[in-house]
């Protein structure tokens, strides 16, 4: 289908139509997933269809507002690899040199370059908690974490999402453009594209503000999360905006912006060949990961702070922009339901994750059990009461896996039993054995059969 609103016929609706309808929609989605608040921005190429809901703030009552910034977790990411492909394009810096010849901390691993840095595709661990990080400065923290000892894989040879890497972007553009980080997103992105800027840790913010929400289960009350973002993390999850905000960057990153050269927007979207992200995407470009959809290549990012659930996606060949951010761990739930209320009434098949793919029947793979490491992430497959295999994730609770031919895996839902996509196991092409494990994006090496 066409991925414009046609004005004129009934049966398709007008603008007006279709937002009264994304209107209702989401106010029933929000009271169904339990989520205080929530915004959805649709660019159409030609129009604009903005629609909000709900509390920004359970403790203060204050409202959701087309105005409120979210804290947009991971979604900051892409923002900081654009700041670092424009000071490519500036010839500050090349893609495909070296990280280590910009940042010494980076000495230990000299063979990731910048690039891979911004693709997940360097081999780093995805770096210590926040509280842990909060504790040292950036330049230590990489020099502890960006060590030979640490790398998953060889770099440019798989994916591992790295919050690491994106603090390493962070101290590349605070080195070659002499501002803190924040005041660099300021000046080169935000201010250029009319967004007042909102971090994490701000102390007097310059706009309405949402809390992050936790939700009881048990008794559908909200009560505002606290955000333990490390100041040292700011370049891998320190921003605040609203779908608005995010829809004019993602206009940016689809090349129909002056923020971006159309060039610079292209090259981010860019997929790498060892990009293979498992269940988040189908692939991954420099900052933006990608989605197979019907003859199309979406772009875009999710984002998670404390209790937020914030979504970004473009399509390059329509144009059309689709931004969500929602102030509710639910709000993810409410994000895929929305995408599949935007099919129905617009045609728009707004893509959530990587494509749905026929793996056959579950087999057994009795030699996954074993323990994986990432940084100090210890992820441990061991049998479960009836035999099949369950994971166990720094000692939690363990949850049952799921194992088909092609090395993929599911993880059940304790809750419903379902199964969720989980990730991917790997062999080493020279021995046979397994050896490494990727679980929401995140790669872990094996250490032992224990």
């Amino acid at each position: 289908m066409p991925y414009t609103i046609p004005a004129a016929p009934a049966a398709a609706p007008t603008s007006s139509l279709l937002r009264r309808e994304l209107q209702d929609r989401l106010d029933a989605l929000a009271l169904t997933h339990r989520v205080p608040g929530a915004q959805l921005a649709l660019d159409t190429g030609t129009e604009v269809v903005a629609v909000h809901t709900g509390t920004a703030d359970a403790a203060t009552g204050s409202p959701f507002t087309a105005k409120t910034a979210v804290p947009l977790g991971s979604l900051t990411k892409p923002y900081t690899a654009a700041l670092v492909m424009l000071l490519a394009d500036d010839g500050d810096l090349d893609p495909d040199e070296s990280a280590a010849g910009h940042l010494p901390e980076l000495r230990g691993t000299p063979e990731v370059t910048i690039r891979q840095l911004l693709s997940h595709t360097g081999g780093l661990p995805t770096g210590p908690d926040s509280d842990t990080a909060a504790a040292t400065t950036a330049a230590r923290y990489l020099t502890a974490v960006c060590t030979p000892r640490d790398l998953l894989f060889a770099p440019g040879t798989d994916f591992s999402y790295s919050n690491a890497g994106y603090v390493a972007a962070g101290r590349l553009v605070e080195t070659v453009t002499g501002m803190p980080w924040a005041e660099a997103v300021r000046a080169l992105l935000l201010e250029p594209l009319g967004v007042p800027a909102a971090f994490i840790g701000d102390a007097s913010p310059v706009r309405p503000v949402a809390a992050g929400h936790a939700v009881n289960t048990a008794t559908g009350q909200a009560r505002p999360a606290r955000q333990n973002l490390a100041p040292l993390e700011a370049p891998a999850g320190a921003l605040l905006a609203s779908a608005l905000d995010l829809a004019a960057f993602g206009n940016a990153l689809i090349g129909r912006s002056d923020l971006l050269p159309p060039a610079v927007a292209k090259e981010m979207r860019r997929p790498e060949t060892a990009a293979r992200p498992g269940a988040l995407a189908d692939g991954w470009g420099s900052g933006l990961a990608l989605y197979q959809r019907d003859d199309r290549v979406w772009s875009g990012h999710d984002g998670n702070a404390q209790g937020t659930s914030c979504h970004l996606r473009t399509d390059p060949e329509s144009g059309v922009v689709v931004a969500f951010t929602g102030n509710a761990g639910g709000a993810t739930a409410l994000w895929r339901d929305l995408a599949e209320e935007l099919a129905r009434l617009t045609g728009i098949r707004v893509p959530v994750g990587a494509c749905a793919r026929d793996r056959g029947r579950p087999v057994a793979l009795p030699d996954c059990a074993g323990t994986y490491r990432n940084g100090t992430t210890t992820y441990r497959v061991a049998p479960g009461p009836d035999g099949a295999p369950a994971l166990s994730v720094d000692g939690d609770l363990p949850l049952p896996l799921v194992c088909y031919a092609d090395l993929s895996c599911d993880l059940l839902d304790p809750a419903t039993g379902r199964p969720e996509p989980g990730g991917r196991f790997h062999r080493d092409p020279a021995t046979g054995r397994i050896d490494r494990v990727q679980i929401s994006g995140r790669t872990a090496r094996r250490t032992d059969d224990g």
